[in-house]
């Protein structure tokens, strides 16, 4: 990994997430967004990753990690997780401002270093954000979560993950309360209406739903199930 530029590691990871939210080839445009690119500037380093054997692209058609393209972008995913929580954990960061750190950090970091910051953390399987940290061998373990409005009404859950790292969404998050491993009910998400109202510490609250559509729930029978399976499997 050492071998590639910073840029090339942060496309192979850009890649991976942006599969993994749609589960296809991603788009020259998805990657020039999230990348804050140009459209040429992308291509150009599709061309620069496929001749390396990390990417499988073609013009029109999208580009999708290959084997070794794939482990690199894990190995950066699982620096970024980890560096996360150590700085929530150790260093007393705040979830909204762990991610910009985590950025210029993740490059950075020895093997050596990782493997102590996971023996140090007790091998943990989330970041703040409630996302899979890549385990040593690079497996994902993900627990199945659905968007908090689709949970159905009065139903209890338990919020797993925040879709979205933005520090001014994360901030109105934890005002409410809804944080990774809160248990929650769904008292009302009308399809048609511009806020959904949760229990969150026996006490309703309202959220946008632009800021529901981005917390993940797993879904539990009941709230002695909800309060009992609160913290990570």
């Amino acid at each position: 990994m050492s071998s590639l530029t910073e840029a090339m590691q942060d496309y192979l990871k850009t890649i991976w997430l942006l599969a993994h939210q749609d589960a296809k080839p991603v788009s020259t445009t998805a990657l020039a967004e999230a990348l804050n690119v140009t459209p040429a500037s992308v291509t150009n380093m599709l061309k620069r990753l496929a001749d390396l054997g990390l990417v499988e692209w073609a013009p029109y058609r999208g580009a999708t990690l290959t084997p070794a393209g794939e482990k690199i972008a894990l190995e950066v995913i699982r620096h970024h997780r980890l560096i996360e929580l150590y700085l929530a954990e150790a260093l007393g960061y705040s979830w909204d401002q762990v991610h910009d750190e985590a950025e210029r950090l993740e490059h950075h970091i020895s093997e050596q270093f990782e493997a102590a910051i996971a023996e140090l953390l007790g091998h943990p399987t989330h970041d703040p954000h409630g996302d899979p940290i890549p385990t040593s061998d690079l497996q994902i373990i993900a627990i199945p979560t659905q968007p908090l409005p689709s949970l159905g009404h009065r139903r209890w859950g338990i919020v797993r993950r925040v879709a979205n790292q933005e520090p001014d969404v994360l901030r109105a998050l934890a005002e409410k309360g809804v944080v990774p491993g809160t248990p929650v009910r769904l008292l009302e998400a009308d399809p048609d209406a511009e806020t959904v109202t949760l229990q969150v510490q026996g006490q309703p609250i309202t959220l946008e739903r632009n800021l529901a559509e981005v917390v993940y729930v797993e879904s539990v029978e009941n709230e002695a199930d909800a309060w009992t399976n609160m913290s990570w499997p």
